[in-house]
């Protein structure tokens, strides 16, 4: 082929895919469904994090002729960087893996469940029901599991605990195990690979309901200060009318006919009352405070004491 027939050819291509590429742009339709991306807050799986949420996409769908197509990130990173990337319209975050969104401007709160009145959950630290350790200063030399380092109730909260405590984790645990998910750690407790796991208390009722925790032989060894809810969030690109529509439509599913109240889930699958769309940002301050404690030297040491620890 001569050159200018491949200048042809590829011009051509290009004026054929533009139009390709716009039709390809997330609406909300059965056709180009809103594309959600949730952290995996079950180890990544598609039947673990994605079955908690689906059951709330499949009432806004019925209430709204919105139509999602739902996703489970393989790290909690891997779900900032799909919203910024603008591969992902919507995501469910941790406050934690929320706030360097929304730092780096590509993602804005859309709502939070709400439970018993509350927009707030539970980091805690579990250890064997016969364990000596009767206080966070007691695991010095030994071994704990935390989640993934974005995670704030498997990682963040749970090491504030222990700074608070007096205690410096990768100087004064044995070993650190980073498991990559709450359920992951409580599995490594269960299995007796480490003497603490760090979860949240709604990971921890998941596990013992589904059988991974043997109730009666684990308890709590610290629990923490309420934590604000894991907010869905949607992408800063998304146009103004979208937005509102999505605000809409989530805050008001719970009201709508048709849709079953068992449908009105969040975190671990709980049931919850309902989502509040009205929310700003003033509700992730106190996750700003203590974030601000676990500094990026802090998170480093550990990771470097787990990387050791293998």
């Amino acid at each position: 082929m001569k050159l200018p027939s491949v200048l042809a050819a590829a011009t051509a291509a290009v004026i054929l895919a533009a139009p390709l590429a716009a039709q390809q742009i997330p609406d909300g339709s059965p056709a180009r469904p809103f594309r959600a991306t949730l952290v995996p807050a079950d180890g990544g799986t598609e039947d673990g994090t994605k079955a908690d949420f689906k059951p709330l996409f499949d009432a806004v769908t019925k209430a709204t002729g919105l139509h999602f197509d739902i996703k489970v990130g393989q790290t909690y990173g891997a779900v900032v960087e799909a919203i910024c990337a603008g591969v992902t319209e919507i995501a469910w975050f941790g406050p934690a893996s929320y706030l360097p969104a929304r730092e780096r401007g590509c993602a804005e709160l859309l709502a939070v469940d709400v439970h018993h009145g509350q927009a707030v959950y539970y980091s805690g630290i579990f250890v064997p029901a016969d364990s000596p350790v009767r206080s966070l200063a007691d695991l010095e030399g030994k071994t704990v599991a935390f989640g993934d380092a974005n995670s704030t109730s498997s990682f963040v909260y749970p090491v504030a605990m222990l700074l608070a405590a007096g205690l410096d984790p990768a100087k004064d645990l044995a070993a650190i195990r980073m498991t990559g998910s709450h359920a992951n750690s409580l599995k490594a407790l269960a299995e007796g690979r480490v003497d603490a796991a760090a979860a949240s208390f709604d990971s921890f009722e998941k596990a013992v309901n589904q059988k991974v925790l043997e109730p009666g032989k684990f308890r709590v060894l610290a629990k923490s200060d309420p934590i604000p809810n894991p907010p869905i969030a949607m992408s800063t690109k998304l146009p103004a009318e979208v937005k509102a529509k999505l605000k809409a439509a989530f805050g008001s599913v719970h009201t709508m006919p048709g849709v079953n109240p068992e449908q009105i889930r969040g975190y671990g699958g709980k049931k919850v009352d309902r989502y509040d769309s009205s929310i700003d940002e003033d509700m992730m301050k106190p996750a700003l405070v203590t974030l601000a404690k676990v500094s990026g030297e802090v998170r480093r040491a550990i990771l470097e004491k787990a990387a050791a620890s293998q």
